[in-house]
């Protein structure tokens, strides 16, 4: 089921969201297959500073239900998204278009570049990423130490 427009809103994310925002943090480096081995109150943690220094994160609502999150910081000519995150049960349902919609239409100004990191093994979201209007630009390679 699609969401419906007149029940989907969004907020900027405060102290009560951090628990939140950490367990989907958490899952989002499961899903990505990424090598952070931080624990979920490590990333409650880290999500606190984040968002008391330069990030702002939007958790986006289908009626009273969380669905997702963005984290984004914005400076110079650039927005750089540096996690988002659908709940896994909700994805392929048109939220997480509706959420870059709305960060695109409401929240970032159109005159900056915008930006978002994805590990090259999760293809669903460089597929995801693409569908939206994203390019790709840059593929960083290494040589991890033995």
């Amino acid at each position: 089921m699609t969401p419906d427009a007149q029940l989907r809103t969004f907020h900027f994310a405060c102290e009560s969201d951090l628990d939140l925002l950490a367990e989907w943090n958490h899952q989002l480096i499961e899903d990505e297959g990424h090598r952070n081995p931080m624990s979920v109150a490590e990333l409650r943690e880290r999500m606190r500073g984040w968002l008391a220094a330069e990030y702002q994160a939007v958790v986006f609502f289908d009626g009273a239900e969380p669905v997702a999150y963005a984290l984004y910081r914005e400076r110079g000519e650039e927005v750089y998204l540096r996690q988002f995150f659908v709940r896994r049960d909700k994805r392929r349902l048109g939220y997480g278009r509706w959420a870059i919609s709305t960060l695109r239409e409401a929240l970032w100004p159109s005159e900056k570049r915008l930006t978002v990191d994805v590990l090259c093994r999760n293809v669903c979201g460089i597929e995801f990423w693409r569908s939206v209007g994203y390019q790709d630009y840059c593929l960083t390679l290494e040589i991890l130490p033995a």
